[in-house]
């Protein structure tokens, strides 16, 4: 699938009589990779799930593409192209490497589509396939993160929600899952990345935005935001 924008309006969510997002519109271009800095509480979760249909909007639009998904439920938004990796990892601990790649591609009836970008993640993952029939849930963390980054790619997805992918991470395999990012970026996948590691990603993102109460507070290029005074004052303490 060719790499998809992701173009957000005005979007307002919440739940009860609350709304966490207020009024947020950012652009995720085709080819590149977005990140979306915030703290806990910032509304950075609430618009993935928005995005994926998990929790519908008060207000706004989400297009994909040229299509509007606003609302959509979950299954309906995959099968448009988009894949996620949610914060945790949560893999299917009971399942082995290989079952639980498949699971990432459970949309697609084609056998040898599957196998295919089996290889394919794989390749990427060399790791994995040494240990595909493996229990995941006797993997490593960092090899957990793998197999959930590699089930995301097992739909083949022209935009990829990668959720707080350094958490609970060694600084080790923190380097090397963003150094996977940018290698599947760099494969022809738009990435949004949600993240609160600001160093990390302002270094393998193009383009960002930074939310503060459910607001969008900064937006630019990376190399913005790094010198943006407000990001500064936030994240780095002077």
């Amino acid at each position: 699938m060719k790499a998809l924008g992701l173009e957000i309006r005005d979007l307002t969510v919440g739940y009860d009589r609350a709304d966490v997002l207020s009024g947020v519109s950012l652009v995720a271009r085709p080819g590149e990779i977005t990140c979306l800095l915030g703290a806990n509480g910032s509304g950075k979760s609430t618009l993935a799930r928005a995005i994926l249909g998990l929790t519908p909007p008060r207000a706004g639009t989400i297009r994909l593409g040229e299509t509007d998904i606003t609302g959509l439920p979950t299954h309906r938004v995959v099968a448009q192209g988009i894949g996620a990796i949610p914060e945790g990892r949560r893999v299917f601990p009971k399942l082995s490497v290989r079952e639980n790649l498949r699971t990432g591609a459970y949309l697609v009836r084609d056998h040898a589509l599957v196998a295919s970008r089996m290889a394919e993640v794989y390749r990427v993952f060399p790791r994995l396939q040494e240990r595909s029939d493996q229990l995941a849930g006797t993997l490593s963390g960092g090899e957990q993160a793998m197999l959930s980054i590699g089930r995301g790619l097992m739909g083949s997805p022209g935009l990829l929600i990668i959720d707080e992918p350094s958490l609970g991470l060694s600084p080790r395999f923190v380097k090397e899952n963003f150094q996977v990012i940018r290698r599947i970026n760099e494969s022809g996948v738009s990435v949004l990345l949600v993240e609160q590691n600001v160093h990390q990603t302002l270094d393998v993102a193009h383009r960002g935005y930074v939310l503060s109460g459910g607001r969008v507070v900064a937006e630019g290029t990376a190399d913005e935001l790094k010198r943006h005074p407000e990001l500064v004052a936030a994240y780095f303490g002077h």
